[in-house]
């Protein structure tokens, strides 16, 4: 048996590099960059509040909002910036960001004081608030349209990767100094900046007639996009709420679980490693066989495992039943994340492809920022409470997405047969 996943898991390993190398160089550049940006986040996180307490000095009760600053700088700067490369090229708009973000790192890593380090959590967020959308919007210039979900899981498994490596990489640091993982997060980063200098070509070549709309002052926020665009802003509202209901298991289950005396705090660590483990290796898989079924009835998969997970820790945080919820809840967001990020590049006109992509990251935005409060507030009324309404969040969200899902596939097929 083990030997048979071994060569089964090799085969899918295997099956994902091919798929790498074989895309276009500006969609790897694109995946890398999700990959670094993982990395660079899971270098720092998990080490921040450790070094703020015991390092900075900075009291408990202020360490979350510092963290705020972070989630904040994105949430605030995506609706207004998030679009930039629409009007002014992606290559510059990434090669600002990464830099930026590098910087911005730097800066922490020199903070004297509490307010300093706000500041410089502030400026990573503003200028991380372009970088997935526009990485997103490079995929998106140069892959065909029928192919785009199968790329947008690949930078899903970069991020999952990303997510195993950088805690790692922060660990080994730490060993040295906890301050040290704002330079390991700098370097990371600043790897990306190096990348689409040396490597990523400008994608996007507007016209005569899409420069003079720019210059007409056309608004190209990403919230304007979505109050423009009903159908939009029906999938991000759908999405966020199970995005929003998934972050309750990352967010509560290691206070569910430490309090219960089930596992110890590295343990909450090796579950959430083991996550983004399945992730790297079921991911393209799972996407490649979902494109075999209509994307309403993956949508309904999706809501039904995550509602499943939830099911799962309504009775008691016992390992088996811990593990069974995250794979089910990882297994949940691998079905629907690539089909959904696809959508929205089929909505998106040419002239607002990043637009479109900020707006759909203002959802993970909202859900860092929002999430773990709603969670949390949850389980202080009830422990059961998280779970139960994870449950209902997860049927009622689902569905209206699988039925605008059903709706935006009867449009594509009309207008296809028009064609």
């Amino acid at each position: 048996m083990t030997r048979i996943f071994k060569i089964l898991t090799s085969k899918i390993l295997t099956s994902s590099v091919t798929a790498f190398r074989a895309a276009p160089l500006a969609a790897r550049v694109g995946s890398f960059l999700f990959f670094l940006a993982s990395v660079a986040d899971g270098t720092l996180m998990p080490f921040f509040p450790l070094w703020a307490r015991n390092d900075a000095g900075i009291p408990i009760e202020y360490i979350g909002l510092l963290l705020a600053c972070y989630a904040g700088g994105e949430l605030l700067a995506t609706p207004f910036i998030g679009g930039i490369a629409d009007r002014v090229g992606r290559r510059p708009v990434l090669l600002a960001s990464t830099t930026g973000i590098g910087l911005g790192f730097i800066l922490l890593f020199f903070a004297p004081n509490a307010i300093a380090t706000a500041f410089s959590l502030l400026v990573i967020g503003i200028f991380e608030s372009v970088l997935h959308p526009t990485a997103a919007t490079v995929i998106t210039d140069v892959v065909p349209a029928d192919e785009r979900r199968g790329h947008f899981a690949m930078t899903r498994v970069m991020s999952s990767a990303g997510r195993i490596i950088g805690p790692a990489l922060g660990g080994i640091l730490a060993l040295w100094s906890l301050h040290l993982v704002f330079f390991g997060a700098a370097v990371t980063i600043l790897i990306g900046a190096a990348a689409v200098a040396a490597l990523l070509p400008e994608t996007w070549h507007k016209t005569t007639a899409e420069r003079e709309a720019d210059d007409d002052g056309e608004n190209l926020t990403a919230i304007g996009a979505a109050l423009r665009d009903r159908r939009l802003a029906g999938l991000l509202l759908s999405i966020s709420v199970l995005e929003v209901a998934a972050s309750w298991i990352e967010a509560v289950t290691p206070l569910y679980a430490t309090a219960a005396g089930t596992v110890t705090p590295t343990g909450i660590g090796m579950l959430f490693a083991y996550a983004g483990v399945i992730g790297v290796i079921f991911q393209w898989p799972v996407t490649e066989a979902s494109q075999r079924i209509s994307g309403f009835a993956t949508v309904l998969w999706s809501g039904a495992i995550e509602a499943l997970a939830f099911v799962f820790l309504l009775p008691t945080p016992a390992l088996p039943l811990l593990i069974a919820a995250i794979t089910l809840a990882s297994f949940a967001r691998m079905l629907s994340g690539p089909l959904v990020q696809a959508i929205v590049s089929e909505l998106a006109p040419r002239t607002a492809q990043a637009t479109y992509q900020a707006a759909f990251s203002i959802v993970f935005d909202f859900k860092d920022a929002a999430g773990p409060a709603i969670g949390t507030w949850l389980y202080a009324m009830s422990t059961a409470l998280p779970w139960g309404t994870g449950i209902i969040a997860s049927i009622v969200a689902s569905s209206a997405l699988a039925v605008a899902t059903r709706r935006h596939e009867a449009e594509q097929a009309k207008n296809a047969g028009n064609g």
